[in-house]
């Protein structure tokens, strides 16, 4: 299905839609809606069809309306961002079918959700719309927009965040209104400090945005100061450019980089800029997205180096990059006698300039034009003369692309300045006064460039070249600076073909002809008297090959350099003479100043009879003041004849225009005959429409019946449905009680094993227990006896332990600490005991049927327990005597 038959099926759908509010017309609506959104919209609206606009405006009406379904919104909003996919139709959406309020009121409706989706769509589409376009804050819900805006900012919904980040950015941006508006707010200085703590974010694009709407709104103030200040500026300027570089895709960098030419426009950070160490290595990775064959990249790269060149600091360090030789490459050591620079390798930034002024991708023509209006910005730094040679071949190149692609009809002034700057370095001119400084190697005597250039340069090039500037410098443009470059180019041309006539082939043909055609006599006359020396020679030099030649207008040629002559020379004594009357207006009063106004108030007609006749010449022959204001009249009556050819063109243009418009008109009755024809079938159509709609009436009818039948039954049904769905629930509700119940079962099934093994464990500790408190009980009774016998030596040696009794000190200490260690190792043993027991009571209280039996044996154990807790105290007492008694013993 075509473009046509899918709009007006869409522009028919939305009048029933408007007609009936009916669940099946929004079907029907959003079917088409979709259906044209399948389809290629682009330069849909740029195209100036009514159809089309019509069926925008109609969109917009129903998306603005907050009655209508969120998919029904949804499906329009975003047909119409798929209609916006170009510069003029986003303009169009704008300013024509305001759709920015549009979307505006839209979130509005729905600013307590935030999180939706339809608001998300629209935040999106609002922020493709008011990219580079003013939106006045006195808009339709603008001051709404940017409240929601504020606080979805400062909110903890990481979703919203970036496309309100992006949009706030937009309104932001140049907009004076917005700015003061904001900046009214109460709620700015907590805004500004969510803003600040942004800085921090992970996404890239975030930073971006946030650092976009601080240099907004605080760069000249004194939160902007400081964020923007000495210390920090280095380390923004190295964010930006990372990001410009090696950012999260094109929308990141593009607006990274018109951050940094919002920054560029405050002169002292653009200041900052210059001093930047950095500099030149941030500008070569910037300058190789160039290499890329992406347009929208190329073309924010491009627009960031020409606000570079606005800055006089930063286009000297921008040339020295862009045109920078490759760096000096030795020769091999075996032959060092040939040793030498290698500077034959061109700047590849250079390089990818030309390639954009003459790329074939499709949507690069505003790329070609900037790379244009970069190289004449460029090629004016003087910087250049100092690696003419070394960039040789770059000219040759960019020379080449000038002559071969049809970029004049871009811009033609851009394009001459170029093509002259081009030809001046690559030195096939004489030296002019920019150019003192260059040696003779670099002349156009240098045969290697010459050589260079014959090999890529036809004579059919030159010719369609020369015939472009010719038909420039006779247009009837009212640009003056147009013809002067192009005349200037149109020299050059002609010298560029007198150097290369014996290279090229048929080149001085082509040469002799087109300085023996007629049109060359203006910029030849013009370059005879201009007060530029290089351009006299230049005139010269041509003057001299074509004055041989049989049919050279020679006549013509020194009568247009007398009419210039006599034109420069009148227009000096008349600005001397305006200067003078300026400086002394009251101080002539002789009768020749009367003389001299009487005869101005003379009627023009009066004057040329005087002129043609000569009646009265003789007589005011020696009235200078007449004689001036002759020739004043004279350049009048010449600049009046000028005028009238001017006027003729434009009256023969007029009628082209007229006979055009005739024949529009004749298109036009022809598409209204269509129009009337297709009228009247539309109508036939209608009438077999509403005859089928009589028949379509009366099956409706029958289908109403079994509409309400099946109804009936849908009820029943229903209510069948429902009580399944009853004791569905129950059932479920009952299984997951079993679940629950069978889930505690298992885990007191498996406590109680866990409680089996522990009281296993348990009885396993008691029976070692006992055991250790046999062998003890035993060792106790050998201590015992051990010490009735040493008792007695014990007070036999009483006397001897005395005197020796500072000498074990030590000794016993260090015993005392070994039985300290051990004492506190059973302690522990003891402490582990009790513990385990404790748990043992713990566990086994859970357990009903066994309770008793354990509070038992457990009580048994505790007092067990604290029986031997006291026999081990006594056998610690009595072992520290005997270990003191064998000590005495030793001794």
């Amino acid at each position: 299905m075509d473009m046509t038959t899918c709009l007006k099926s869409l522009l028919l759908a939305m009048q029933q839609y408007r007609d009936s509010k009916a669940a099946h017309n929004a079907a029907q609506l959003q079917k088409q809606v979709e259906e044209v959104s399948g389809l290629k919209c682009d330069h849909l609206l740029s195209s100036g069809q009514v159809l089309p606009s019509e069926c925008v405006s109609g969109l917009v009406e129903l998306a603005g309306n907050p009655n209508t379904s969120l998919a029904l919104t949804s499906s329009i909003i975003s047909l119409l961002a798929q209609l916006a996919c170009d510069d003029d139709s986003r303009e169009i959406l704008h300013s024509s079918y305001n759709l920015t309020s549009t979307l505006a009121s839209v979130i509005h409706h729905h600013s307590a959700t935030p999180a939706e989706p339809l608001v998300l769509q629209c935040l999106q589409v609002l922020q493709k719309l008011t990219y580079n376009t003013r939106i006045f804050q006195s808009a339709s819900y603008i001051h709404e927009l940017i409240a929601f805006l504020m606080n979805n900012i400062q909110s903890h919904n990481d979703d919203i965040i970036m496309p309100c980040l992006g949009l706030m950015a937009n309104l932001c941006r140049d907009n004076n209104s917005v700015q003061s508006h904001i900046k009214s707010l109460d709620n700015v200085k907590s805004f500004y400090r969510t803003l600040i703590n942004f800085l921090a974010h992970n996404s890239l694009t975030v930073v971006v945005f946030t650092l976009s709407i601080l240099a907004s709104l605080t760069l000249n103030e004194k939160v902007g100061e400081k964020l923007f200040d000495a210390k920090n500026i280095h380390q923004t300027f190295q964010l930006v450019f990372n990001i410009i570089v090696n950012g999260d895709g094109t929308l990141t960098r593009k607006y990274s980089v018109d951050l940094l030419v919002d920054l560029l426009k405050n002169p002292k950070i653009a200041d900052f800029l210059t001093r930047y160490q950095h500099f030149s290595a941030c500008v070569c990775q910037v300058l190789g997205l160039l290499h890329s064959k992406d347009p929208d990249s190329a073309t924010k790269v491009l627009e960031l180096l020409l606000a570079m060149c606005s800055v006089s600091g930063l286009r000297l360090l921008l040339c020295e990059v862009v045109f920078r030789p490759a760096g000096p490459k030795l020769r091999a050591a075996g032959r060092r006698q040939a040793a030498g620079f290698d500077v034959g390798r061109k700047a590849q930034p250079g390089l990818a300039l030309v390639q954009w002024l003459s790329s074939p991708v499709e949507g690069a023509e505003t790329c070609s034009l900037q790379a244009l209006q970069l190289l004449n910005e460029l090629l004016e730094v003087r910087c250049l003369l100092t690696h003419c040679c070394a960039l040789k071949g770059f000219f040759c190149l960019l020379l080449v692309t000038v002559l071969t692609y049809s970029v004049l009809k871009i811009n033609p002034v851009l394009l001459c300045r170029l093509f002259v700057s081009c030809l001046g370095y690559l030195g096939f001119l004489v030296i002019s006064v920019c150019f003192e400084s260059l040696t003779p190697s670099l002349l156009c005597a240098d045969e290697s460039t010459r050589s260079l250039v014959s090999h890529q340069v036809t004579a059919q090039l030159c010719l369609s070249l020369v015939e472009s500037l010719l038909s420039c410098c006779h247009s009837n443009s009212p640009l003056t600076c147009l013809h002067q470059v192009c005349a200037e180019a149109l020299l050059k041309t002609l010298e560029l073909m007198s150097k290369l006539r014996q290279q090229v082939k048929d080149m001085e043909t082509s040469f002799y002809r087109t300085l023996q055609d007629q049109r060359i006599v203006t910029p030849l006359s013009l370059a005879l008297t201009s007060h530029r020396r290089e351009r006299v020679q230049t005139g010269l030099s041509l003057l001299f090959e074509a004055t041989p030649l049989p049919d050279f207008p020679s006549l013509v040629l020194g009568e247009s350099i007398a009419a210039n002559n006599a034109y420069r020379q009148r227009e000096a004594e008349l600005s001397g003479k305006r200067v003078a009357v300026q400086d002394v207006p009251a101080l002539w009063t002789n009768t020749s100043l009367l003389d001299s106004s009487s005869c101005s108030s003379r009627s023009v007609h009066s004057l040329v009879e005087k002129i043609q006749n000569g009646m009265e010449l003789q007589e005011h022959a020696k009235d200078s003041h007449v004689s001036e204001i002759i020739d004043v009249y004279e350049q009048k009556l010449t600049a009046f004849a000028t005028k009238e050819s001017r006027l003729q063109d434009l009256l023969e243009a007029k009628a082209l225009a007229l006979s055009q418009a005739d024949r529009l008109i004749a298109q036009y009755r022809f598409q209204r005959a269509q129009a009337e024809a297709e009228a009247r079938k539309l109508a036939c159509l209608l009438k077999e429409a509403e005859r089928r709609r009589e028949d379509l009436q009366g099956e409706l009818s029958s289908q109403v019946l079994e509409v309400e039948r099946s109804k009936a039954d849908m009820e029943e049904l229903l209510q069948h449905n429902a009580r399944l769905q009853k004791d569905s629930e129950e059932h479920q509700a009952l299984k997951g009680v079993y679940n629950v119940l069978l889930n505690r079962f298992s885990e007191s099934e498996r406590m109680l094993k866990e409680l089996q093994v522990a009281h296993i464990s348990l009885i396993k500790q008691n029976d070692t227990l006992r055991k250790n408190h046999e062998a003890l009980q035993l060792q106790q009774e050998k201590v015992a006896a051990l010490l009735e016998e040493k008792e007695e030596e014990n007070r036999s040696l009483l006397l001897e332990i005395q005197l020796k009794n500072s000498d074990i000190a030590g000794w016993s200490q260090r015993e005392r600490r070994d039985l300290e260690e051990t004492v506190d190792v059973l302690r522990k043993e003891l402490n582990k005991t009790e513990q385990a027991r404790k748990d043992a009571s713990i566990k086994a209280s859970s357990l009903e049927l066994q309770k008793s039996q354990l509070e038992t044996k457990l009580k048994q154990k505790e007092d067990e327990l604290n029986k031997h807790s006291a026999m081990i105290a006594m056998i610690h007492s009595l072992s520290s005597g005997k270990m003191k008694s064998d000590v005495n013993l030793s001794l």
